[in-house]
């Protein structure tokens, strides 16, 4: 289990990573436009990120 958990924590940080490895200016338009959202925003975003993962990860399981 504890390698499954690190493998998920690797691919994360890959995905993570893309956007500024391939296009850092598109990634710092983003986190601008991230941060104009203020803290309601930005944790609606997270909250409806962490339901599509948990609801795409329920469906390939």
């Amino acid at each position: 289990m504890a390698q499954d958990l690190l493998t998920a924590f690797a691919l994360v940080l890959i995905i993570e990573g893309l956007l500024p490895g391939i296009a850092p200016a598109a990634w710092m338009k983003v986190m601008r436009d991230a941060a104009k959202l203020g803290t309601h925003g930005v944790r609606i975003a997270g909250v409806v990120s962490m339901l599509s993962g948990a609801l795409l990860l329920y469906i390939l399981t």
